[in-house]
């Protein structure tokens, strides 16, 4: 993770955007101390945190506290989203997303490997930056990830009509524009933390699409195949978005620990952020490839 090294990386894609930092507790402030009060200057280990679609770095509102003390800890809008820059003529693919995320941390020039967080849509994301960035990555730590195949790759009928279930439903709110905006609206107001879920006029071309060309033809099982990092998956039992047997294809990879929330859903609640902090936290094992 050189200068040199970044410099050399950034000729792939120059003009992909910078995204907003929304966090950095490793950056100091205007009276020239660290963010979190009492901080040494000794460097701690990095966690990037990435988050899922119609939603913003508030997502780890819960978790962010939990590591502070051990972790400097960055939080970074996607692409389209927060407090990033919505290109006029982006697409919003996987790509596209990894590119973006790829500059950013280069700007930060992070001296170390460093664990990457991703929610929902940002597991997709991380399992693409860890396959194409390996040596950049100390651990994955991927919450609530929707893993999903195209029903004709599912055996288990009741798997192969939950995930139909999803691409119908994910049809519907991408062709019904005033609807999707309108529901979501509700829930977002019911929710304990403000702009966890944002749905609008200004966000609607990046959800669309990162839906489409993300979520919906997505490659997170072949992408975490190429990674030999130590990964670990946290999901709420009750998870609203998740195929349990697509999942578990996941979950038999050599390297990767799962951890089940009980009484949780797709959102970080206070419970799933305590145990999203310790996987943050937990020492990193050796890489999958090793040993004999």
């Amino acid at each position: 993770m050189s200068r040199l090294g970044d410099a050399i990386e950034g000729l792939r894609d120059p003009h992909a955007p910078l995204l907003h930092v929304a966090a950095d507790t490793g950056q100091p402030d205007a009276g020239g101390s660290a963010h979190r009060p009492g901080a040494s200057a000794a460097k701690k280990p990095v966690a990037v945190m990435i988050h899922g679609i119609a939603s913003s770095s508030a997502t780890f509102v819960y978790v962010m506290p939990l590591v502070e003390a051990t972790h400097r800890v960055i939080a970074i809008d996607l692409l389209g989203f927060g407090g990033s820059p919505v290109p006029e003529h982006a697409e919003y693919t996987l790509e596209e997303h990894v590119a973006a995320i790829a500059r950013t941390i280069r700007s930060l020039h992070l001296d170390e490997p460093f664990v990457l967080v991703g929610h929902s849509l940002g597991c997709l994301i991380a399992a693409r930056y860890a396959a194409t960035h390996e040596s950049h990555v100390s651990k994955l730590v991927l919450v609530a990830p929707p893993v999903y195949l195209t029903p004709q790759e599912i055996a288990d009928p009741r798997s192969r009509l939950r995930m139909q279930g999803y691409l119908q439903a994910y049809q519907y709110f991408r062709e019904n524009k005033d609807f999707t905006i309108a529901r979501a609206a509700v829930v977002s107001r019911m929710l304990p933390v403000a702009h966890v879920m944002e749905i609008t006029e200004q966000n609607w071309v990046p959800f669309v699409k990162s839906m489409q060309h993300c979520i919906e033809q997505q490659t997170v099982i072949s992408d975490l195949a190429r990674v030999d990092r130590p990964v670990e998956v946290v999901y709420g039992r009750f998870d609203e978005f998740l195929v349990p047997g697509n999942l578990t294809i996941i979950e038999k990879m050599r390297g990767v620990t799962t951890h089940v929330v009980n009484a949780s859903d797709h959102m970080i609640r206070k419970p799933m952020a305590r145990v999203v902090a310790k996987a943050i936290e937990s020492p990193s094992a050796e890489p999958r490839g090793s040993g004999g």
